[in-house]
């Protein structure tokens, strides 16, 4: 506070009564220092200056420090880590829920100079890749154009903005050069593709297959209903459904994906909806193919489709027959036409004879009903992902046990 120039003055008039002779004195009265009032204008917003700026840094600190605590705790995954850069190949695995930005070199050394492939699409390759100590991952690279470029930085868009247990977790990436590289967790049991229809011996039990197509179904809600971004994953196959070291389900492969879907099939004169999608034979929605318009219900025709094959243990499209599963079994899927409608074909004459018999009918009659409304010609008939989590919750035992041990 800034102190008057001038303090105050007082004068006490005198009691005793004046003598005749005395002069006459003018009353005295007290006295106060003017101050103007532009003055005392001044005072009051400086004051008031200072504790707006007080409680503004106040503020800005506050906000600081719930965003800084919000990083820690594993929030929005980002892409611009400028101290991990810095530290060198080791911080790709510091902090969950973080994305390093790699450099080409480093790629190229985690990789070993792209020596050991280990899987392929139509745009990319993956590569094997020693990332910290003994962690492997998975290096996805993408071949340079414009056209794959622009694949290329829509998956990442997409990627960096996704975090769920059964989609394949994003690591870091590089785009230094005109070839992109997307670094994954590396899933040790390959694709479902391969444990399904391999020729190796090994038989994928019963309740891994509930297991599988119960934790697919929770990606594609997270993608539909509980993701802010409403993604289309557009390409749900088999050989897209990563295993890891306990079989878990990893969806991949985000290259078709596309943001801001609706869940319905939206009319003719909605033409923002007509979306080029790349479908792979099988597992595409023939609406999608006779009409053009994607929706969030391509994927549960897919779901529907992976499903059939994990209790047939038949290929969703089979080369040498020229054969589609869908085609095969639709005389015997034809009659579930309702929501929890029960199958009326005998389906224990339709699962995987590899199991040997080792399979709870019940739950293969569910997986089949299930899969029959995932298929339905009609795409606004088929059920939402939320729908299809909560059928199997009531119909597959085995599934309440995985959510009890999340």
């Amino acid at each position: 506070m800034l102190a008057l120039s001038s303090p105050l003055t007082f004068c006490v008039a005198s009691t005793v009564s004046p003598s005749p002779s005395d002069p006459p004195t003018p009353s005295l009265k007290t006295t106060q220092p003017h101050v103007p009032s532009g003055s005392q204008t001044h005072i009051i917003l400086v004051t008031l200056s200072l504790v707006l700026l007080l409680v503004l840094l106040f503020a800005m600190g506050f906000l600081f420090r719930f965003l800084k605590l919000r990083k820690l705790r594993g929030g929005k995954p980002t892409s611009d880590n400028h101290a991990d850069e810095d530290k060198g190949k080791d911080s790709v695995v510091d902090g969950e829920g973080f994305v390093r930005k790699f450099k080409w070199d480093e790629i190229k050394d985690a990789t070993k100079d792209f020596s050991l492939v280990i899987g392929q699409g139509g745009f990319s390759n993956v590569y094997l890749a020693n990332l910290s100590g003994s962690r492997q991952g998975a290096v996805k690279v993408h071949v340079g154009s414009d056209r794959l470029n622009q694949v290329f930085k829509q998956e990442l868009d997409i990627l960096l903005r996704l975090r769920h247990d059964n989609i394949v977790k994003l690591l870091g990436y590089c785009d230094d050069l005109e070839e992109g590289a997307m670094v994954f967790e590396y899933a040790p049991n390959g694709n479902l593709q391969e444990k399904l229809h391999g020729r190796n011996k090994e038989v994928l039990p019963w309740k891994t297959r509930t297991a599988i197509a119960y934790q697919l179904a929770q990606a594609i809600e997270y993608l539909h209903e509980k993701c802010a971004l409403q993604v289309v994953h557009g390409d749900i196959k088999a050989s897209n459904v990563l295993l890891d070291g306990h079989f878990n389900c990893k969806l991949c492969d985000f290259g078709s994906a596309k943001m801001g879907f609706s869940s319905t099939v939206m009319p003719p004169s909605c033409s923002r909806m007509k979306q080029v999608m790349i479908g792979s034979p099988g597992y595409t929605d023939p609406h999608y193919l006779r009409t053009g318009f994607a929706s969030k219900k391509n994927d549960v025709y897919s779901l529907g489709v992976i499903m059939l094959e994990l209790v047939t243990g038949m290929e969703a499209f089979c080369p040498e027959r020229g054969q589609l599963l869908t085609s095969m079994l639709a005389p015997s899927l034809r009659g579930v036409g309702e929501l929890g409608a029960e199958v009326k074909v005998e389906v224990q004459e339709m699962v995987d004879p590899r199991l040997g018999g080792e399979f709870e009918l019940e739950e293969a009659k569910a997986m089949v009903s299930i899969a029959a409304l995932c298929l339905h010609q009609s795409p606004t008939v088929r059920p939402s992902a939320s729908q299809i989590m909560q059928l199997m919750k009531e119909k597959i035992i085995s599934t309440n046990f995985l959510d009890c041990h999340k």
